[in-house]
């Protein structure tokens, strides 16, 4: 039987958390978070540095304990339990620099069986599935080296693989890819997305990279000041954003906003406007836009160009508009007219919440 089969037999594990707090000392990391993340999901938690995030999965590895609330891990209460049937990998991935890649795969293994934690397996059985798991990752020809003969994507392998290789219900990452570079990291990110599909376990992975998040996530959580803004498929917070913190972290380049009286806003995606032509008249209900070219980002196939609005009020908001290759109005000085279809723009009440355009009838 190989690892993949195994966790196909190995149930996964739906988390949930509910009023979790965390404080060190006079300092306050976790501020009643709530949140579910489904079993057999790959949930990606996104925020700011300083946002509680990684304070959050280091709860839920136990490596830190609640000040107060309740964390139920497959429906059982583990709040003070220390006995979770999870592994972590680390953002320094922590291997041992004085044993192979083998023994490093199969270190957990052998302390399990040693001190009678979990399953006891004979010296040949944690061979065999330490072989299994090199398997896997592309390991079987590194498995007599050392950390320091490795570059850093096989390293981050190493510490992936001595993860799975305990077949955990739960598998916890704590930015994995940030000691990555650009090229790296995008292999790393299909490693990953691959062994959840094809493992099955419940992933959970911290990240403050939205565009890793996107790109990965099955189930997304967005924290900031240590707390759950929104929890929902990557599609939910991209096309239905609960606030403009969200509206304004996820996505890149990051959502419009044009301000309303009273505090309210209007946003859009940069790729939601298009660009009228001289004396086109804009859809009914359509947002317009006029606007100054003062600068671009090439990225190859489209650039991102950003302009300075020329609205009555000279409030010189900027906003970005996504230029298709091909297209030229990118010209720093060039001016341009813009219409927002209606079903595309997202309307924020004064607090910064969602609203329906209806809402705000009395301030547009």
């Amino acid at each position: 039987m190989t690892l993949i089969d195994e966790f196909s037999t190995h149930r996964s594990t739906d988390i949930t958390v509910a009023g979790l707090t965390k404080t060190f000392g006079r300092a306050t990391a976790l501020r009643g978070v709530d949140v579910t993340i489904p079993h057999g999901s790959l949930t990606v938690i996104v925020g700011p540095s300083g946002c509680g995030k990684s304070t959050f999965l280091r709860v839920l590895a136990g490596l830190e304990t609640a000040t107060s609330g309740m964390l139920l891990i497959g429906g059982e209460d583990m709040t003070a339990s220390p006995d979770r049937d999870l592994a972590m990998v680390f953002q320094d991935y922590a291997l041992y620099p004085h044993m192979t890649v083998a023994r490093n795969i199969g270190f957990g293994l052998r302390m399990a069986s040693k001190h009678g934690l979990g399953e006891k397996l004979s010296a040949p059985e944690i061979a065999e599935r330490t072989a299994h798991v090199a398997e896997l990752l592309g390991l079987t020809p590194l498995l007599e080296r050392k950390p320091a003969q490795l570059s850093g994507g096989q390293q981050q392998r190493v510490a992936l693989a001595r993860a799975i290789v305990r077949k955990p219900s739960i598998l916890l990452l704590d930015e994995p890819l940030s000691a990555l570079d650009a090229q790296l990291r995008s292999d790393a990110r299909s490693l990953i997305s691959r062994l959840h599909r094809e493992l099955g376990a419940t992933m959970v992975m911290v990240t403050h990279d939205q565009s890793e998040a996107l790109s990965m996530a099955t189930h997304l959580v967005v924290m900031k000041d240590g707390k759950v803004l929104q929890a929902g498929t990557p599609d939910e917070l991209y096309n239905a954003p609960a606030d403009r913190f969200v509206a304004s972290f996820v996505g890149n380049p990051p959502m419009n906003f044009h301000e309303l009286p009273g505090g309210a806003s209007v946003a859009w995606r940069s790729n939601a406007a298009r660009v009228l032509a001289r004396d086109e008249v804009a859809p009914a209900g359509a947002l317009v836009m006029e606007g100054e070219v003062i600068g671009s980002e090439f990225y190859g196939d489209s650039q991102s160009v950003r302009c300075r609005s020329l609205d009555e009020s000279g409030s010189g908001e900027e906003f970005r508009l996504m230029q298709q290759h091909g297209q030229r109005w990118d010209a720093v000085g060039a001016r341009v007219r813009v219409a927002v279809d209606a079903a595309r723009l997202h309307w924020f009440d004064g607090a910064g919440q969602r609203t329906a355009a209806a809402e705000l009838a009395v301030t547009r």
